[in-house]
Order: C-alpha cells, then sequence, then structure tokens
C-alpha cells in the first residue's frame, strides 16, 4: 500500500494548495469552540505531524527502533499556529510534504520494515507509519477542504 500512499501524498501536494488558497482568512482563524482547533491550526498540526515522522523516516535506518512521539496539543500551543502568517503555513505544509515524498523515494525498500516506536507498546515498520501519515493526514484535510 505504501506505492499508494506515496502516491496518493504527491497528488494532495499538488492539489490542496488551490484549495486551501481559497479560504478566507476568517474562515483559517475561526474556532468551533473555545477548545477545539481553527484549521490554521490544524495545519500547523500537520506541520508537526510531518516533522515527527520526518524524524522516524529517518531515524529508523540507522537507530535500533527508535521512540518518536509528541503530544499535539502541547505543540501546536507552543508554536503559536493561530497567529503565524496564513501563506506561510501553506507553503511550509507543501514544501515539508514534498522533501518527505524525497525522503521515501530514496528509501531502500528493505527499509520500509525498520521499526520505530509512537508511543504504542508495539512499534510500527516504516511501511506502517508512511500509510497512516498519509491516512491521518487526509483525515485532517478533509475537515479543512473539499477535495476528491
Amino acid at each position: 500500500m505504501t506505492t499508494k500512499s506515496f502516491n496518493r501524498l504527491e497528488y494532495l501536494c499538488t492539489t490542496i494548495p488551490a484549495k486551501f488558497a481559497a479560504l478566507t482568512e476568517e474562515e483559517w482563524t475561526s474556532k468551533p469552540s473555545p477548545e477545539k482547533w481553527s484549521k490554521k491550526e490544524m495545519l500547523g498540526h500537520l506541520i508537526d505531524s510531518a516533522t515527527n515522522n520526518h524524524h522516524r523516516f529517518v531515524r529508523a535506518q540507522f537507530e535500533d527502533s527508535p521512540l518518536i512521539t509528541y503530544n499535539a496539543d502541547d505543540w501546536v500551543g507552543a508554536s503559536g499556529y493561530q497567529t503565524m502568517p496564513t501563506r506561510h503555513l501553506m507553503y511550509f505544509w507543501q514544501m515539508y510534504n514534498l522533501h518527505i515524498l524525497e525522503v521515501i523515494r530514496r528509501l531502500p525498500t528493505e527499509m520500509l520494515d525498520k521499526k520505530c516506536y509512537m508511543g504504542d507498546k508495539e512499534p510500527h515498520t516504516l511501511g506502517w507509519i508512511f500509510d497512516d501519515y498519509v491516512v491521518h493526514l487526509e483525515h485532517h484535510l478533509g475537515e479543512m477542504v473539499e477535495y476528491e
């Protein structure tokens, strides 16, 4: 399924930026409730997810089952995404995911079986982590914009 995930992420990197650009600043910053994230914060969360997964894709190649976890709410709060320029976040999300595609493209096939801990009791393979990353990404993108 990793090839399917790779193709899907490539598609998202070319399709979603136009959808993002069509949103107004009000749509980006409005929160459904005080304890929920705005679209801007959700995009920041996706950047944080890319950051942590990038570490997994690289470090698992030369570390023995590394443990890479993060608390999403803490990261979003500490980063202050709500007050960052929206354009910066949109471009950074796209560029970081294009970078992840390049990292995955260069990953030797046998490395997809390397394992990494994500906070679960059992480690997951890099192949599984990449597939899960794209599923997670699409979940949040679907909350932000409509796309196919």
